[in-house]
């Protein structure tokens, strides 16, 4: 489990997409809620996430632990289990506890990093997006949206399911070209908090026993 998880987070960290010739497809519908997402989002001054994290194959979730994201701005934090992750607004920090190991690296062109709101960024370049109606999730009758590569990245497709009274997202499921899916769903959401100054920072000196390794 904890290695699916260092997968994940790993190889969604270092994939870039860069421009392409392939022609895009967004129906405007979709369009629309996800732009009115984003907008939500980004008039927070910052944001909380309690989810829980799936993973599994051929479209089944086998095994689920909990996780936490804090978002402000363009920086970021995300914990699963032993990896955490911290966008500090320049390079990608990929801490991994039980192995001892720090990978950092710069966002690769249009890279996508796993986490509860990346794709609603990402969409807007690397996906053809479409509305396939609604969808009951956990009791919220969420607008679910697809998103299909326009070029090959190792994904096969990615569902959103989206709260449109809220503007808020609740599930977001991950399908790879192997069969795996790794799967988001908030249990809780909070804005505007006091955050700790230090929340989205790297601090070297409490990782000096750990392989730190530059890509």
């Amino acid at each position: 489990m904890k290695n699916s998880i260092s997968k994940i987070i790993v190889s969604s960290m270092v994939v870039g997409v860069v421009g392409f010739a392939n022609a895009q497809k967004i129906d405007a519908k979709a369009k629309k809620i996800l732009d009115d997402i984003t907008a939500n989002y980004n008039s927070k001054k910052n944001s909380y996430f309690k989810f829980s994290f799936g993973t599994g194959t051929n479209g089944q979730v086998s095994k689920t632990e909990p996780g936490i994201y804090y978002a402000a701005g363009d920086k970021y934090k995300l914990k699963i289990m032993e990896t955490e992750q911290i966008f500090d607004g320049n390079k990608i920090y990929n801490i991994n506890t039980e192995d001892m190991e720090v990978t950092v690296a710069k966002p690769n062109g249009s890279g996508s990093m796993f986490s509860p709101i990346n794709y609603l960024s990402t969409y807007r370049n690397d996906y053809n997006v479409t509305y396939n109606g609604k969808k009951n999730v956990n009791g919220v009758n969420t607008d679910f949206i697809k998103l299909t590569p326009v070029k090959a990245n190792g994904i096969q497709y990615v569902y959103l399911f989206v709260d449109p009274v809220k503007k808020q997202m609740v599930k977001l499921e991950q399908h790879g070209n192997n069969k795996d899916v790794a799967v988001i769903a908030i249990k809780e959401y909070k804005e505007n908090q006091n955050l700790d100054p230090g929340m989205f920072v790297f601090d070297k000196n409490k990782y000096k026993n750990y392989l730190i390794t530059e890509l």
